[in-house]
């Protein structure tokens, strides 16, 4: 007689991060404003009202996604100048950039990005999200790289190019204006 395994249930936190990761590819696909809970709960495999345990609102939600996707962003800057040739500013700098370019050519984190910078402008919550997590981020590179006010500047416009560049799809345009603006920029 074949005896069955006792069904593990799943805690709260791994539920919470079940339904985060669900919703970075329905706020990916369809943004803040075109993405509803009800979606994000059936790609999760669970009730609404279950979603709405773990976050009381769409909001909450979405500013959990933008945190969880900063975290990502943050941890693969620190991967890189831990793996760094070298400890002067432009070569830390240069080691997350490449690393901050292979972490975006994953498409859901990159539009998570994009659409939260577009919720910025109208929701508060979201704003306040973003600006945290650039914060941290700023904060992290300037202290990790020593760089100037200008090269963490630089740093962060550049990453802002990189976003443009894969956004348009770089590899299906042959023209002069995509080569001017993807020049020296590396995407993966």
């Amino acid at each position: 007689m074949k005896t069955e395994r006792p069904r593990q249930l799943s805690t709260a936190e791994e539920r919470r991060e079940t339904v985060l990761r669900t919703a970075i590819g329905a706020f990916a696909a369809r943004g803040y404003w075109g993405t509803t809970t009800t979606e994000v709960a059936k790609a999760a495999g669970i009730s609404q009202a279950y979603v709405y345990r773990l976050f009381p609102n769409k909001e909450l939600l979405f500013t959990a996604v933008v945190e969880y996707c900063f975290v990502q962003v943050r941890a693969s800057l620190e991967r890189a100048a831990a793996e760094a040739k070298g400890s002067s500013a432009e070569v830390v700098l240069e080691a997350m950039g490449d690393s901050y370019a292979r972490l975006i050519s994953d498409k859901d984190l990159m539009l998570i990005q994009l659409h939260a910078q577009a919720a910025a402008v109208s929701e508060p919550a979201v704003r306040e999200a973003v600006r945290q997590g650039y914060a941290r981020l700023v904060e992290y590179a300037r202290g990790a790289s020593g760089g100037t006010e200008r090269e963490i500047q630089e740093f962060f416009a550049y990453g802002t190019l990189c976003h443009l560049i894969v956004s348009m799809g770089p590899d299906e345009v042959d023209a002069p204006w995509m080569r001017t603006l993807s020049a020296g920029v590396t995407h993966y």
